[in-house]
């Protein structure tokens, strides 16, 4: 069923009244279901109460009646309500489908149906839940009730139901469900692929380390569970604050860090996990999008502990710092936590080894950290810390997707070493107190540097694998022809710290931006195309013009300026628009030449308010939009939003006011998806591809002007036909 996943506001002249829903949360232990419902009362205006059984009895387990009691006061009082259990079968979900009757609202499902492997591994790493299930019993729980779970239908009387199988579906849920004020509504109908397999995935014989298991498991069946293992199926799993994979929910900047009181220096650990938090407090809102996330290895972990329980008094943004309990090395293969940026608890020397995280993070990183390090500094100060580039050549980058370690040095209490500090702990807080926040310092210049780059341009991308020189190469090493590669991965940014900042909406912008080494592929075709015959399929004075190697489109090139010094729109002025002219010009002539081919394209110019390839480039592309490499909202959304400027419109804006409007915020990454002809709203990338091959509406008219700068141009064609 296809329908538009657009919120329905109400009319001017209509009464703002509350009208709550019911939400029922659908999913197994470690699903996300309580997380869900702390982000979505977080942002919404809407009054939520969440019903969760593991809590309701006074902070204790209840039953499945207190749920209904609480859910029906709630109602009265105009207040919508979030279920939170797992109401994995149809009739655990029955009682609170029938409060539609009896209150006239409308009863939503969403379904979190994500891998279960992902969900057992968070279900046995948490501590402290709040059902009490975690650890090697967990496994177990999760295995049974997948075994047994029935997703809803819409004819069990649900008015709407969202189907949720990755981190990115999960994040659209709560991006609307966050969205709705008192009075608006949600379509009814399915969203979401539903899927219909549902076998347990096998691999999780590692966790159940604390029951019996059978020796062998068969290939295509879910895990028998051990007869000893009872809990109550009505406790499920929420997400402790020791989160897992949260982070990779759109590509949000992170630091992981370690606690870098050595072991020199014994803190008394209620003073080190204040010194934490205060220090957190202090710049968790100077840290833009970013997020801090403490980590230890040991799921007894004290200090994790402590931090948790003060940062929930001093009321800290759980989205923007939490603890995690895993290998500070292996965040993102071993636990789904995407950190680009880590810490490491350095020596003074700056050297390897010495054991503890140090020794990891050098071991990890392999000798490509020592070198950078060393380019960088010999020794570090306690109380200070460097930021190192990591290359893209670590395992570290390459393997868990770091970009930048992050070295800080705290007190140091042993007298063999320098800056010793003897017994005076009260200046060794005041270090310790000086290392973090030097280290978020830092950690706040990358996400300065990098707080556009990584979600743009990303309608060239598709594999990570470059030379150094920055010509791209694919997993054999071949040199690719006519085209130039753009890497997906949301970090892959080099820089040291320098400000790289456009004002969304405003004039012009930063004219100084950090470009990684696989940046410059492009700038170096058009300071040298002689040497990349192979890669350009016209080469001029002022442009050259290369096909892009994962098109959005059945046609999509790219004209790129040969000036030394126009790396983007913002360091464009008036004196620049002969060669935008040029550009464009030659732009509409590949557009003509393409319809030679075939008259039904339409074709669009434009560019992309914050490249992430450095060279002001034109991207000539068809509106079909008929390609397997369109694989996400960002690569639509970096085409058919505000972030795309059409070349008339910024060459009449440089014609006028000498700079281009630059639309590069982030929230226009993370638009709905809505048809470029229509602009019907489509809850996910294979429906909107389906719509737009049958959409029969004309384009816009802003679509259509794109030739009108060409005295012999014909109104209809050329640039958008």
């Amino acid at each position: 069923m296809e329908v538009d996943d657009e919120i329905i506001k109400p009319k001017e002249n209509e009464e703002d009244i509350r009208k709550p829903i019911v939400v029922i949360l659908v999913g197994a232990p470690g699903s996300g279901k309580s997380t869900f419902c702390d982000h979505v009362m977080q942002v919404s205006t809407r009054p939520w109460v969440r019903v969760c059984q593991d809590t309701i009895g006074n902070g204790k387990a209840g039953t499945k009646a207190q749920c209904l009691a609480i859910s029906s006061i709630s109602l009265k009082d105009g207040k919508s309500i979030l279920i939170d259990r797992c109401n994995l079968d149809k009739e655990q979900r029955a009682d609170f489908i029938r409060l539609k009757e009896s209150h006239q609202v409308d009863v939503h499902a969403v379904v979190l149906d994500l891998p279960a492997k992902l969900c057992i591994s968070r279900s046995v790493k948490r501590t402290g839940h709040e059902g009490n299930l975690q650890g090697g019993k967990a496994a177990a729980v999760v295995n049974r009730m997948l075994q047994k779970k029935e997703l809803p239908k819409l004819n069990e009387g649900l008015t709407r139901i969202t189907f949720c199988q990755n981190e990115n579906d999960v994040q659209e849920a709560i991006n609307t469900y966050g969205a709705l004020s008192s009075s608006d509504v949600l379509p009814s109908g399915i969203f979401g692929e539903k899927k219909t397999d549902t076998k347990v995935q096998l691999g999780i014989m590692k966790f159940l380390k604390r029951v019996d298991a059978p020796s062998k498991v068969s290939s295509d069946k879910a895990i028998p569970e051990p007869s000893n293992v009872a809990i109550n199926e009505n406790h499920h799993a929420n997400e402790c604050q020791e989160k897992s994979g949260t982070c990779t929910l759109g590509g949000v900047p992170t630091l992981a860090f370690p606690s870098i009181s050595t072991a020199d220096f014994q803190f008394n650990i209620e003073k080190a996990s204040e010194i934490i938090v205060e220090t957190v407090e202090e710049f968790v809102n100077k840290i833009g999008n970013g997020r801090l996330v403490l980590v230890d290895i040991s799921h007894g972990s004290k200090i994790l502990s402590l931090v948790k329980s003060k940062a929930a008094i001093k009321n800290i943004d759980p989205t923007k710092f939490f603890t995690f309990v895993g290998d500070i090395t292996k965040l993102h293969s071993g636990g789904g936590l995407h950190c680009n940026v880590i810490a490491n608890a350095a020596n003074w020397r700056l050297k390897p080894g010495g054991g503890g995280v140090n020794a990891a993070i050098y071991d990890a990183a392999g000798p490509d950290l020592d070198i950078a390090t060393k380019k960088r500094a010999g020794s570090l100060t306690p109380g200070k810390a460097i930021t190192v580039p990591l290359p893209s050549t670590s395992p570290l980058f390459s393997e868990q997707g770091v970009t930048h370690v992050i070295h800080v040095l705290g007190p140091n209490m042993n007298p063999k070493r320098p800056n010793c500090l003897k017994d005076d702990y009260n200046i060794g807080c005041k270090v310790l107190r000086e290392a973090y926040s030097s280290l978020f310092e830092n950690f706040a210049s990358i996400v300065r540097t990098q707080k556009k780059s990584s979600y743009y341009e990303l309608s060239n991308c598709d594999q990570k694998v470059r030379r150094e020189d920055g010509a791209c190469v694919n997993e054999k090493n071949k040199k690719f022809k006519g085209s130039i590669e753009v890497s997906e991965s949301n970090n892959l940014y080099s820089v040291d710290g320098k400000q790289n900042a456009t004002s969304s909406g405003k004039k012009g912008g930063s004219l100084n931006k950090d470009w990684g080494s696989w940046a410059q592929a492009l700038h170096k075709i058009a300071m040298h195309p002689e040497k990349h015959k192979n890669d350009v399929i016209e080469i001029l004075d002022d442009v050259v013009v290369l096909n892009d190697i994962y098109p959005k489109a059945q046609k999509h090139l790219l004209v790129v300026a040969r000036a030394e010094g126009l790396d983007w729109l913002a360091n464009v002025s008036q004196e620049h628009l002969p060669i935008l002219k040029t550009m464009h010009d030659v732009g509409v002539k590949w557009a003509r030449t393409f319809l030679k081919e075939n008259q039904s394209l339409v074709f669009r110019l434009g560019y992309h308010s914050a490249p992430s390839m450095r060279q002001l480039h034109l991207h000539v592309i068809s509106q079909d939009f008929d390609s397997k490499h369109l694989k996400n909202k960002k690569h639509w959304n970096s085409f058919n939003s505000p972030f795309f400027r059409d070349s008339v419109n910024v060459i009449q804006e440089i014609s006028e006011e000498g700079k281009p409007t630059l639309n590069d915020d982030e929230k226009f990454m993370s638009m709905e998806l809505r048809c470029n002809r229509c602009r019907s709203a489509h809850p996910n990338i294979p429906r909107l591809k389906s719509h737009i091959t049958i959409c029969k509406l004309p384009f816009p008219a802003n679509l259509l002007q794109n030739d009108r700068l060409l005295q012999n141009a014909p109104d209809k064609d050329a640039n958008a036909c």
